[in-house]
């Protein structure tokens, strides 16, 4: 019977085990949803800023505060590795969708980049102290975008030329995005995104 007993509490050992595994990639994905769902708010704006950005838009403000709110709950029964683990996908999924907003941008001109930029920097603030493991990679990923955005502040002609620096930084569907984009003052050649892909062809 002893030998049946502890064979039983090993099985429901390892049941509770996977399912605690499962519980976390749960947590995992519906904290990148909930990403998700406050950055699509971005789609479809125009950032023709009048003055320069000195906080985070609403909808950052609002994910940042959920993610600490949280972060603060689970910290009474969770280690900080699992927790690491559980925010540590709201990067990639974060910095996916700025770039993405792109495509669906009525217009931006330079202050609305930096207020875009604002949004990012204040989301790596946010998560830095939660994926403490991962500081260069958060840093990495957002710099990507923010590099993304600084391209929508400048002439074509020195998007041209800095092409070759960033082809294994972004596509060409990427550089297409920021061609459509409504910027005041700023002159698109209607063969822009023929020069780009000659530019790139090399390099794929």
């Amino acid at each position: 019977m002893n030998s049946a007993l502890t064979s039983g509490l090993g099985i429901l050992a390892e049941k509770y085990r996977l399912l605690s595994s499962e519980c976390l990639r749960t947590l995992r994905v519906e904290m990148q949803l909930v990403s998700i769902f406050h950055l699509q708010s971005m789609g479809g704006r125009d950032y023709l800023r009048e003055q320069d950005a000195e906080e985070p838009e609403d909808f950052i403000v609002a994910l940042t505060s959920q993610i600490q709110r949280i972060a603060e709950e689970m910290a009474a029964y969770m280690p900080s590795l699992k927790r690491s683990y559980i925010f540590g996908g709201i990067c990639s999924v974060s910095a996916a969708a700025f770039i993405k907003a792109v495509t669906n941008m009525e217009a931006i001109n330079m202050l609305g980049v930096r207020q875009v930029n604002r949004n990012c920097i204040a989301l790596q603030q946010a998560l830095a102290s939660l994926v403490a493991s991962s500081g260069e990679f958060l840093e990495e990923r957002l710099d990507r975008v923010r590099t993304y955005y600084d391209l929508l502040t400048i002439p074509f002609e020195a998007l041209i030329a800095l092409v070759p620096d960033n082809d294994a930084i972004f596509s060409l569907s990427e550089y297409t995005a920021l061609l459509k984009v409504n910027i005041p003052g700023r002159e698109i050649p209607t063969n822009a995104v023929q020069q780009i892909a000659m530019i790139l062809a090399p390099a794929r």
